[in-house]
C-alpha cells in the first residue's frame, strides 16, 4: 500500500552535478539524510607523470538518498542537487530490495561504468548477490562482463561474472524490449 502521506522513506536517485557527487553525499548526511553513493577504483597518470589510485562514483551525476517525500524540500535544498528522478507524475522511489542488492552485489574490482547499452545479446545472472538480474552481455579483457541498464537513470554498469554463472536468453532488441516490459513493475528497471 502507498504511503499516501509521504511519511515512510524511501530510495530515490538524486540527479545532480557532475563531479561534485561526494560533497551532495557529504551535505545530505550533514542532513542525516541515509546516502549510497557506489565507488570504484581507477588509475590516473596526471601531468607530472605521477600515478594515484582515485575512487570515483559508479553512475557519474547520481547519488542515491533515502528520505520521506515530505523530506524533499531538504533535499533540493542541498547544493548542485538538480532534482530528484522521477516522471510528469513527481519523483519515482526506488525498491529497497534493488539499492540494497547494490550494495552486496557489486565487489570492488570487479565493477566499472559502461556506456547506456540498448542491443546485445541478453543474459541472467544465475549466482550470488545479483542473482536473477537480467543484462547485456559483453567480452572486456577476455572475462565475461554483464552491462546491467538503470533505465530511470540512462546508466549502465558493467560486472565481471563467470560464463557458468549465466543463462543466455536472446541476441536481439525485441528480447530487450520483453524484457522491460515484464520489468515494469520495477521503477529502477535492469534489462
Amino acid at each position: 500500500m502507498e504511503d499516501l502521506q509521504g511519511l515512510s522513506k524511501h530510495w530515490f536517485a538524486l540527479f545532480t552535478a557532475s563531479n561534485n557527487e561526494k560533497k551532495v553525499e557529504k551535505h545530505l548526511q550533514m542532513k542525516e539524510i541515509e546516502t549510497f553513493l557506489p565507488l570504484y577504483t581507477v588509475t590516473k597518470r596526471w601531468k607530472n607523470r605521477r600515478t594515484a589510485k582515485v575512487e570515483l562514483p559508479l553512475f557519474a551525476g547520481y547519488v542515491f538518498a533515502r528520505f520521506a517525500r515530505t523530506e524533499s524540500f531538504r533535499v533540493l535544498d542541498v547544493p548542485m542537487v538538480y532534482s530528484i528522478v522521477g516522471n510528469k507524475l513527481g519523483a519515482l522511489p526506488l525498491p529497497d530490495a534493488e539499492i540494497e542488492a547494490l550494495r552486496v552485489g557489486l565487489i570492488p574490482g570487479h565493477v566499472e561504468p559502461h556506456p547506456y547499452v540498448k542491443i546485445g545479446q541478453l543474459a541472467r545472472i544465475r549466482t550470488g548477490a545479483l542473482a536473477g538480474w537480467k543484462g547485456i552481455v559483453s567480452r572486456v579483457d577476455g572475462g565475461v562482463r554483464v552491462v546491467l541498464t538503470v533505465k530511470s537513470i540512462n546508466q549502465s554498469i558493467s560486472v565481471r561474472v563467470s560464463a557458468d554463472d549465466l543463462d543466455l536468453l536472446g541476441d536481439n532488441s525485441a528480447d530487450t524490449d520483453a524484457v522491460s516490459r515484464t520489468n515494469q513493475a520495477s521503477s529502477l528497471e535492469w534489462v
